[in-house]
């Protein structure tokens, strides 16, 4: 199969407002004989459903949540980025394009890179007409703050529930439409496979969730919008629900995965306390803005906050102010994350595990006050309180690296669509704009530019070469896809083994985390292989799914999910095995700087790893998309 990225001609200045004037138009009065499926209903999903169907396109949008309101994208909380420079401090789009270049440590595709910076001001401008609440200075301007891998102030933000204010706008949006009848929402039902028709995307099957109805429902085109896949690792920011089966199932249905080993960690997160848990916390990383990381100098075994409260300067260690001076606190998250990591591999982590490091706020309540450290982050400080009990105004928090948010995802040209015709990824779910690491407050961005700014226009240029006739959901394709459905949910249903699913998704977790996490190494990875090959053989001889096909059941919705997690496990460790370098989020021990830092080989790896599904049981096969950097030159990353 060879790639075709679909990368305009010209300046990258121009190569956006050229492409979207030669992209062929469905006139308005063709739109309404176009039906688009949209699946996730997050911001990128519900603000791509809301703006084909302001153009006047039929949708259909699905989401597994009782409510788009639900989606994970509601988590978000530091902020989101765009080039408008009302702090005058020397932004612009280009150094918005190049601070994410260099924070993916060149590992992203350009063109992409400079669309999402160019219609960033555009995002801002959509929805403080929508009425999101945005902070604002006394004189009535948005405000910006810092986050890391910048040395400028771009990031609006809304208090820390930015994600939360940004997907009400969308929904509000999104429900104007279902209103007006241009959109219909399914709640509750989750897609389970996609159908080609003439090797294109003509529709999805999916499942009710509360009937345990199996749906089929057609269209010209279908848009997936449905996150990324942390919860491969089981413990990660995401919410439980959060899964990789609507983009693995497409996958294996010919869409290219792109970059599945490149995962974020991030630095800010409340550290683990127990194998009871099913989830991490996250503390946005708005509060490196003001808080100082530190250790102690001299290791002190389960060091706790309130005893760090008595510990002098001149025996603290502000171990990133230290090594990168020119960025401090505010270094991208991989460097934090990796740095904390060391701190404690050292024996100076602190906290009854040993496994978390300091986020101290004394000194910006000392010389801010604590009300204006309350009024920038109230919320999050209250809910840290409540998770941990202890007071952050008056003991440092305690923080640990853990996975946030991942970076690869399904291939896609230009025009976000995979290698199957009619079939597009937006948002997360897809790989484009962030290379081997993601800076922060970039991850809504991306949503929102995909979703309101790019997949609108891209679409047509595809639609406008479609016939307007429907297909029926009897079509014999239909009914086969329909049929394996049912079939792989009868298989985990007749297994009547002994260990539960979650057994399983922790199983595979701790295998990631050890082999594919923070740090890797060609032995632990050929290690992992093997496990998470012994792993699959287990599951399908022994889980546990309880219940029936024709109810709520949330056991067979887990094993569904739990069994594409297992093989996408496997296809992360074999694209980090092959990827020799280090790069971003991906650290190969084999590879790095006497001091520590990730060392790119660029003669040898300046490509997105595309890999192709080529049966059960057969090994994927790599393609590769050659990265060209013309507008930036490749150097080794530098925060110092």
């Amino acid at each position: 199969m060879k790639l075709n990225s679909k990368i305009p001609e010209g300046p990258i200045a121009e190569k956006w407002t050229k492409h979207k004037f030669n992209m062929k138009l469905v006139n308005p009065a063709n739109k309404r004989k176009y039906d688009i499926i949209v699946v996730g209903s997050g911001l990128a999903g519900a603000s791509a459903a809301a703006s084909f169907a302001e153009l006047g396109y039929n949708v259909k949008c699905f989401c597994f949540q009782d409510s788009p309101r639900r989606a994970h994208s509601i988590a978000a909380q530091g902020g989101i980025n765009a080039a408008k420079n009302y702090q005058n401090d020397g932004d612009s789009v280009y150094r918005l394009f190049y601070d994410t270049i260099k924070g993916g440590d060149y590992r992203s595709r350009e063109a992409n890179v400079y669309r999402l910076a160019e219609v960033s001001s555009s995002i801002i401008d959509q929805c403080v007409a929508q009425g999101v609440p945005f902070a604002r200075e006394y004189g009535g301007l948005l405000d910006n703050r810092s986050f890391g891998g910048a040395q400028v102030s771009r990031t609006f933000y809304a208090r820390g529930q930015t994600g939360q204010q940004l997907l009400l706008g969308a929904y509000s949006a999104l429900s104007r439409q279902v209103a007006n009848g241009k959109v219909k929402m399914y709640t509750r039902t989750e897609m389970l496979d996609v159908v080609l028709i003439d090797d294109k995307a003509r529709g999805i099957v999916a499942r009710n969730l509360i009937t345990g109805e199996i749906e089929s429902h057609s269209a010209h085109a279908v848009v997936l919008a449905t996150g990324g896949y942390g919860n491969v690792f089981f413990l990660s920011t995401n919410a439980m629900g959060s899964n990789c089966t609507a983009a693995w199932r497409a996958h294996k249905k010919g869409a290219l995965f792109g970059n599945p080993c490149f995962t974020q960690i991030h630095p800010t997160c409340i550290p683990v306390s127990g194998d009871h848990q099913s989830k991490l916390t996250l503390m946005s990383e708005s509060l490196r803005n003001d808080g100082r990381v530190w250790v102690p100098k001299v290791a002190r075994p389960k060091l706790t906050a309130r005893e760090a409260t008595k510990i002098p300067n001149d025996e603290r260690d502000y171990f990133l102010e230290r090594k990168y001076p020119s960025f401090g606190n505010l270094v991208p998250r991989d460097v934090a994350s990796r740095n904390a990591k060391m701190a404690c591999d050292e024996g100076k982590g602190v906290g009854a595990t040993g496994l978390a490091v300091f986020l101290d706020f004394a000194d910006a309540i000392k010389r801010d006050g604590k009300e204006v450290i309350a009024a920038k982050y109230g919320n999050l400080f209250d809910m840290y309180e409540q998770i941990t009990g202890d007071n952050p105004y008056e003991m440092p928090m305690m923080i640990y690296p853990a996975v946030h948010y991942t970076m690869g995802g399904l291939w896609v040209d230009y025009n976000l669509m995979t290698t199957i015709p009619g079939l597009y990824a937006i948002g997360e779910a897809n790989f484009s704009d962030h290379g081997a690491n993601r800076l922060g407050a970039s991850a809504l961005m991306q949503g929102l530019a995909d979703g309101y700014f790019v997949i609108p226009y891209t679409i047509g240029d595809y639609l406008a070469t479609m016939p307007y006739e429907k297909i029926s959901t009897d079509h014999e394709a239909f009914k086969e896809v329909e049929a394996n459905v049912k079939a792989k949910i009868n298989q985990l249903l007749n297994i009547k083994g002994k260990r539960t699913v979650d057994d399983f998704h922790k199983a595979l977790g701790k295998i990631m985390w050890e082999y594919c996490g923070m740090s890797r190494n060609e032995d632990g990875l050929k290690l992992a292989k093997g496990k998470i090959q012994e792993l699959k053989k287990e599951f399908w001889q022994d889980v546990k799914v309880m219940g029936s096909q024709d109810e709520l059941n949330m056991s067979l919705e887990k094993a569904n999910r739990v069994a594409d997690f297992i093989e996408l496990g496997e296809l992360m460790v074999d694209d980090a095995l092959h990827r020799s370098e280090s790069c971003g989020g991906h650290f190969r021990e084999e590879s790095q700087t006497p001091e520590g830092e990730a060392k790119r080989k660029d003669d040898e790896f300046s490509f997105v790893s595309a890999w192709e599904f080529k049966g059960e049981d057969q090994p994927e096969l790599l393609q590769k998309e050659e990265l060209a950097f013309e507008n930036v030159k490749l150097t080794q990353r530098s925060y110092k």
